[in-house]
This record gives C-alpha cells, sequence and structure tokens, in this order.
C-alpha cells in the first residue's frame, strides 16, 4: 500500500514489513513529513512489525483540504483510523512526534480500544500542555501559537522563496538536520502545502480542553532535555495523565528525537510494543 483514502482525500503512506505483523502506524510533526521516520523503520521492520508511515493531512498533496476547520483534531484522528481501517488493522501500535505526538495522544484518548500501546516522542499529554502553560515558561516557548493565528504572514516567514531564512536557520539551530530540513521544505514549498500545515495550529481552538481525557493504554513518553519548544514542565506533569501502565525516558537530545535518536528510539519502541 502506497496510499490510501479517507473519504475525498487521498493520502501518501509507506508501508513495510510482514503483512501478518503487528501494524505500528508512525506519525509525523511539523515541518516534518513521513521521510522523518526513513531511519527508525527498518529497526522496527526487523523485529518483526508491519509499518505505516503516512503524510498526514496537508502535507500529501492530495490531501490538502483548504480553511483551518479542515484541519481539527476530530479529522486528524480520522485520518489515521482510516489508515488502520485500509490495512485491516482492528489494533495498533501509535507512534507520533510533535504534532503527531498531540494525534497520537488524541487517538488513544478517544479510540482506545483500536490502540494496542502509544508512543510519544517531544509532545506531552495536552492537559500536562495547558497546565504547564500557568506554572512554567511554556507560554514564551510558545508565541509561535498566537503567531500562527494570522492571516498570511506566518505563510510567508516560513515558505523559502519569500521570508523563509530566518525560520530555516532557527530550525537549524534548534538541532535539525540541514539534508533533512531541505526535504522537509521541499515538500512545504509546494502550493498550498505550507498553508496547510500551519492550519494545523489555527485550528488548535476548536478542540476545547474538555475533551481531553486520560489514557488507559499502554504508554511511552519521550522527551528530549534539550527541546528548544517544549518545556520539563509539561513533560514532567504527562504521567499523570495516564491510568495505564506508563513508561517515561528522558534523553539528551533536541525537539527532533526521531531524526537524532532513531537507534534508541527504534529500542524503547521495540520494548515499548512488547511490553
Amino acid at each position: 500500500m502506497n496510499e490510501y483514502r479517507n473519504g475525498d482525500l487521498v493520502f501518501d503512506v509507506r508501508e513495510e514489513g510482514s503483512a501478518d505483523g503487528e501494524v505500528i502506524v508512525l506519525l509525523h510533526g511539523y515541518p516534518e513529513t513521513k521521510a522523518s521516520w526513513e531511519d527508525v523503520i527498518p529497526g522496527l521492520v526487523s523485529a518483526g512489525y508491519r509499518v505505516l508511515a503516512p503524510d498526514q493531512r496537508g502535507y500529501s498533496p492530495r490531501a490538502r483540504p483548504k480553511g483551518r476547520r479542515a484541519y481539527v483534531a476530530d479529522n486528524l484522528v480520522a485520518d489515521v483510523l482510516a489508515l488502520a481501517d485500509a490495512a485491516g488493522a482492528e489494533r495498533f501500535h501509535v507512534v507520533g512526534h510533535d504534532w503527531g505526538g498531540a494525534v497520537a495522544w488524541y487517538v488513544a484518548m478517544w479510540h482506545p480500544g483500536r490502540v494496542k500501546t502509544m508512543t510519544s516522542l517531544a509532545t506531552p499529554h495536552p492537559t500536562a500542555f495547558a497546565r504547564s502553560m500557568l506554572s512554567s515558561t511554556q507560554l514564551l516557548r510558545s508565541w509561535y501559537f498566537l503567531f500562527y493565528q494570522l492571516p498570511r504572514l506566518p505563510e510567508w516567514s516560513a515558505t523559502s522563496q519569500f521570508g523563509g531564512r530566518r525560520f530555516r536557520e532557527t530550525l537549524l539551530r534548534s538541532g535539525l538536520p540541514e539534508q533533512k530540513l531541505d526535504a522537509y521544505m521541499a515538500v512545504l514549498d509546494e502550493p498550498g502545502a505550507m498553508t496547510a500545515a500551519i492550519n494545523w495550529y489555527r485550528a488548535v481552538p476548536f478542540t476545547p480542553p474538555t475533551r481531553h481525557r486520560s489514557v488507559s493504554v499502554p504508554t511511552l513518553y519521550v522527551y528530549g532535555t534539550a527541546d528548544f519548544a517544549l518545556g520539563s514542565k509539561a513533560a514532567d506533569l504527562t504521567g499523570g495523565c495516564v491510568t495505564g501502565s506508563y513508561r517515561y525516558e528522558r534523553l539528551d537530545s533536541s525537539h527532533w528525537i526521531p531524526e537524532e535518536a532513531p537507534e534508541i528510539i527504534t529500542k524503547l519502541i521495540v520494548e515499548h510494543v512488547n511490553s
């Protein structure tokens, strides 16, 4: 399978591994694509798993609906369930990084019957993140959430052909490898792609905190201590939002955990899904 559908939207997906293996869904973040997992996938396949890594809504060229409401969490979760259904996986393991981690939390919160285990890299539980806004420097770290609510200017500031030089320099300083960044920006420079990616942020107000729930499925949370975007307060609070078995790992890494520490991440994921 190299593509799947959710309604009228067509998503590109990388599938590797035995058709008989348990399914692991890998969800990338911003401004990444499924290529962020390319150094993680081989190890998961070697361990006997069937791996599905999609380009998510807005990143797949044929899945770029217009308008910020198209990117609400319900739709992002529905995309993951549609992928699992297309793969014939009633239950699956879900792993996410950055925005993909947020989607993984929502899938586990709202559809625990479909999820065998969940893993989030960098991204804390949404409730822990909200609480950290009032008890740490997280609000200052997250200034760009407000900036991304503006029309047009965020796209101009990030797209390569316009004002994206500072955006690029910021990502490189934060630890994202240049070769990876070049590949990601090649996608986001496509017509409509950057707006679609930023619409994930613009849709945040349409998922109220009242929809946040504790997670009952076995959970692994991995936090990089040099993360420029997410502080340790929310990471430390996340365990209180999980009622199932919980493992919390802190790595000496940046925000870009899949790119920077793929061997460690692969080992942790395999241990978690086997536990």
